[in-house]
This record gives C-alpha cells, sequence and structure tokens, in this order.
C-alpha cells in the first residue's frame, strides 16, 4: 500500500503554525535570488525560535523538529550559487551540496528523531491511469509549445553556458535532469511533506511553492519564469497527493526537463521541429 500522507488528518489553515513558517520560507526569498544570506539565516533563526517556543507551550505539535529538516537542507544549499554552471569544478561541487541537503533531513529525521515522515515512494503498487499516462503526453506538448517562446523571447537561455562539445552537452543534460531529479527529493518529498503535517494541501502546497520557485530562479528561470515554474510547483505538489508517487512525478519533471534541455541547445545551435526560432 502507498505510504499514507498527513494529509488524511484535517488541519486548519490558520493555525499558530502559520507565522514561523511563513518567516523560514519568506527566507528563501533571501537565500536565492537576492542571495542576502545573513537576512535569510535572522529570518530562519527567528522561525525555528517561535516553532520551538510554540512547541513548548502546546501551542503546535513537533513543528521545531519537521522546520528544522527543512531548513538544514536550505542552508546547505545556499552555500553555494546554483547558477547554471558545467565546469568540471562547479558540476561536481553542485552534485555533492544538493545531495548534502536531501541526504542530512533524511538522515536527522530517520536516526536522530527516529521519525518516517521523509520518505521517497519509488514503487506504490498502484497502476497509473489512462489519464495519467496521457499527462506525460500533455507534459511534452506543452513544453514544446511554450519553453522554446520563453528561453528565447526573455533571453534567459543566456543564463545557461552555450554548450558546443560532446562532453558539454553531456554534462548538461545529466545537470539538468540532475537537478530536476534533486527538486523532487528535497522540494516534494521534504519540504512539502513536512509541511503536510500542519497544514491543508493548498497551503502546505503553496508553502512548499515559495521554496521551489526561489530556488528555480537563482537556477536561472527569471524574468517572467515564476508564470512557468509557480504553476508547475503547484501541480508537481498536487500531482504527487494524488496518486503517491515519486517515481510519477519524477518522470513528469524529467520530460519537462528533457524539454529544457533541447531549447537551450536550440537557442545557440537551431532545431527544425520548435516553432519559435532564435
Amino acid at each position: 500500500m502507498p505510504h499514507a500522507l498527513s494529509d488524511d488528518i484535517p488541519k486548519p489553515a490558520l493555525s499558530w503554525a502559520l507565522l514561523p513558517t511563513l518567516l523560514l520560507v519568506g527566507s528563501a526569498v533571501f537565500l536565492y535570488p537576492f542571495r542576502l544570506v545573513v537576512i535569510g539565516y535572522v529570518l530562519i533563526a527567528a522561525a525555528l525560535a517561535l516553532a520551538w517556543l510554540f512547541d513548548r507551550r502546546g501551542m503546535t505539535t513537533g513543528l521545531a523538529r519537521d522546520l528544522l529538516l527543512i531548513a538544514v537542507g536550505m542552508i546547505i544549499v545556499s552555500t553555494i550559487s546554483v547558477k547554471a554552471d558545467i565546469s568540471w569544478g562547479n558540476f561536481f561541487l553542485v552534485g555533492v551540496v544538493l545531495a548534502a541537503a536531501v541526504a542530512a533531513p533524511y538522515l536527522l529525521s530517520r536516526f536522530v528523531f527516529k521519525d518516517h515522515a521523509i520518505r521517497f515512494p519509488w514503487r506504490t503498487g498502484q497502476k497509473w491511469t489512462k489519464v495519467q499516462w496521457g499527462y506525460f503526453g500533455l507534459v511534452l506538448f506543452l513544453g514544446w509549445l511554450i519553453l522554446p517562446f520563453y528561453f528565447i523571447s526573455s533571453g534567459v537561455y543566456l543564463n545557461w553556458p552555450n554548450v558546443t562539445t560532446p562532453d558539454e552537452i553531456g554534462r548538461l543534460f545529466v545537470g539538468v535532469n540532475a537537478v530536476g531529479t534533486w527538486d523532487e527529493l528535497f522540494f516534494i518529498c521534504t519540504v512539502f511533506v513536512l509541511l503536510r503535517r500542519h497544514f491543508p494541501f493548498w497551503l502546505a502546497n503553496l508553502l512548499q511553492m515559495v521554496v521551489f520557485v526561489s530556488f528555480l530562479w537563482e537556477l536561472g528561470y527569471q524574468e517572467w519564469g515564476p508564470a512557468l515554474t509557480i504553476p508547475f510547483a503547484l501541480l508537481q505538489g498536487f500531482t504527487f497527493t494524488i496518486t503517491r508517487s515519486l517515481t510519477y512525478v519524477l518522470i513528469v519533471h524529467l520530460l519537462f526537463d528533457l524539454v529544457v534541455f533541447l531549447v537551450i541547445v536550440h537557442a545557440r545551435n537551431p532545431m527544425p521541429f520548435f516553432l519559435v526560432q532564435p
């Protein structure tokens, strides 16, 4: 049976848990797009202090623990720039740091707090419906239709390196897919799932979206990119709630990222199958 999310227990939208959580997710805006890490760390400290106080007074339950797990991952990511850079040194540096940002909350949860909230449900035992299979095709079509216009008209493709040699193209492909995989492991299976213990689905989804979109902005999805990344982040949270499957949401993300990779290459090396040409 698929692991039951904590959405099985109704929770109020307005609670004492909201204030420290808003401080925590708001810190992502300073940590990533603006790189004002001192302000970000102050907000994180305030969030954790309030959560600890609220737990101690019985106003919340387990909030400090769950926000701490999220904060650990966010702080680890903030130690480096995640702007697209596929030089060999940065390629491995980013890989190690992002892996640590997922591993640290998981290990703390499992072995320090003796908790099993953070899971990575690759196999759920549930068959996907025809609609769910069809969604894969819709993702590819919408990516093919929208992404070339976004990347080329806004010029954000310049946020990614110009790849010409086979090893550069290979590193770009691996990097795009590795970051896409990490997005689901951290933002959905860690941030979203932990927030679902304290908030109703729609609010937890909005809160995780703030962190998700902030990270994607620094990565390179700028200009009017949030018009794409906000609904994408929300849809991934919704899809995970419906399917309870990391495998499913990861396939969706990687199909989208396949088009992202092709468009980045296309922006400097035109391909005839895209409608928008550079």
